[in-house]
């Protein structure tokens, strides 16, 4: 999808939007997708939110088949860090951090087999948005969850580099 607002990842096949705030005497607000702006491939299945304190790591995994999309919006500061996984892919290897949340709000498509991990850097707690292209454990939450923990193995070689 073609879409002003891009930035260029160097990873390929993420997708990074910056998100814009249109604010006025009552607060703001921010589009975060449109059905317009997003590939129907990833189109989004469901959504949460989650809150993470400042200091707090989630992550690092990945999904075999999910994409995800994460939009960081405040009120809080994210690092999120970025690792290709995938043998077939042209940035196999390759790592990127990336820095958002209330001063800039973006919204990061990443496909299966891209590693991820964000911490709260700020000193606010934080909010994370999610709208998945698969159910979380499938229809009925009766099928396996798709995600790889990193997090869980004392060995990974995926570790966050801030």
């Amino acid at each position: 999808m073609d879409c002003a607002n891009q930035i260029v990842s160097r990873i390929d096949g993420v997708l990074i939007r910056e998100l814009r705030k249109n604010t006025d005497s009552r607060g703001w607000l921010i589009e975060l997708f449109r059905k317009d702006e997003i590939d129907p491939n990833i189109m989004p299945v469901m959504a949460y939110i989650s809150m993470t304190r400042p200091g707090v790591i989630r992550g690092p995994h990945e999904h075999k088949e999910q994409t995800d999309n994460i939009c960081f919006f405040g009120p809080s500061v994210f690092k999120i860090q970025l690792w290709d996984n995938r043998d077939n892919s042209p940035t196999s290897g390759k790592t990127q951090v990336i820095e958002a949340g209330e001063k800039n709000p973006l919204a990061i498509s990443i496909p299966p087999g891209v590693v991820h991990a964000y911490k709260n850097v700020g000193v606010r707690d934080g909010l994370v948005f999610n709208a998945p292209d698969r159910l979380y454990g499938g229809e009925g939450k009766s099928q396996e969850v798709d995600e790889i923990r990193h997090e869980d193995k004392k060995d990974a070689r995926f570790k966050i580099s801030f």
